[in-house]
């Protein structure tokens, strides 16, 4: 049986170096380490973390009633609120937010302090985008569907920018942005899905058009995880979603000649290369 892996599949830049920095301040901190919500969308790596001391806070509450520590900011970023409550509280920040997220976060501020009303295309509850939006004012929103956008009614020549999640389809960006674009407003577009995500999506889509069955990897709740999916999907029927190999269930593909794998920006090699070692077993 033929098996093909993904070159891209596995951790992309962004959560390489906030895992890192996380494992970092396990060696050198004296402090409480936690992190403001999951470090990743990976259970395993955030057990492992746990496991090492590292608490997650999950909400705000619980980052307001801390009185001392170091809190990691998360790959995912945070609106400008987190940031000040931090200081002003004189608690230590590491920031672990992507640099490409961050760059999100400035362009958003500084269009806002132009008069530009800020348009997000992601998912308005994902953590990145709640991030993003932090970073606006109360006329900056979230779209998702087309018919989000057919229900837009701005003034005609309302100024607007227009910025993605990190992680969104390439192709469903193009098709809002063509609709919104239709609509007589002044727009500045700023394309800000990461190369590795479109990287990610096109060597996905190759894969699954060209195999018998398709295993994508990642953890439950990862945004760009359930994208792959969902491409490879329309390509191969028989795809599987999983997080680790015990998820995998041979009984679900039938006759397979070739294998496809791919993972999330937040599944670890060692899962990867776990679930390439035993495929062959497994079906």
């Amino acid at each position: 049986m033929e098996v093909i892996v993904a070159k891209t599949a596995g951790f992309c830049f962004g959560v390489k170096r906030a895992v890192e920095k996380v494992y970092e301040q396990i060696q050198v901190a004296d402090r409480p380490i936690y992190t403001y919500g999951p470090i990743i969308h990976n259970e395993e790596v955030v057990k492992d973390l746990e496991e090492k001391g590292v608490q997650v806070l999950n909400s705000l509450e619980e980052l307001e009633n801390l009185e001392s520590g170091i809190v990691v900011i998360r790959s995912h970023g945070v609106g400008k609120h987190i940031y000040d409550l931090l200081k002003s509280k004189n608690i230590d920040i590491v920031d672990a937010t992507c640099p490409f997220v961050t760059k999100i976060h400035r362009i958003v501020e500084e269009q806002k302090a132009a008069g530009r009303r800020v348009i997000i295309i992601g998912n308005e509850h994902h953590p990145e985008v709640e991030g993003i939006k932090g970073w606006g004012d109360a006329s900056t929103i979230v779209l998702e569907t087309p018919e989000q956008v057919d229900n837009l009614a701005f003034p005609e020549g309302e100024k607007l920018c227009i910025v993605s999640q990190t992680t969104f389809n390439y192709n469903k960006f193009q098709e809002l942005v063509e609709k919104i674009s239709k609509k007589g407003y002044d727009i500045l577009v700023l394309n800000t899905i990461c190369n590795a995500t479109q990287e990610r999506q096109v060597e996905a889509k190759r894969i699954a058009s060209e195999v018998d069955a398709m295993i994508v990897i990642g953890g439950k709740n990862s945004s760009n995880t359930q994208k792959l999916y969902d491409i490879c999907k329309k390509e191969c029927k028989n795809t599987c979603y999983i997080q680790t190999l015990s998820d995998l269930n041979p009984e679900s593909v039938t006759s397979v000649r070739s294998v496809g794998i791919t993972a999330g920006a937040s599944t670890p090699n060692y899962i990867i290369e776990e679930v390439h070692t035993n495929v062959r077993v497994k079906f």
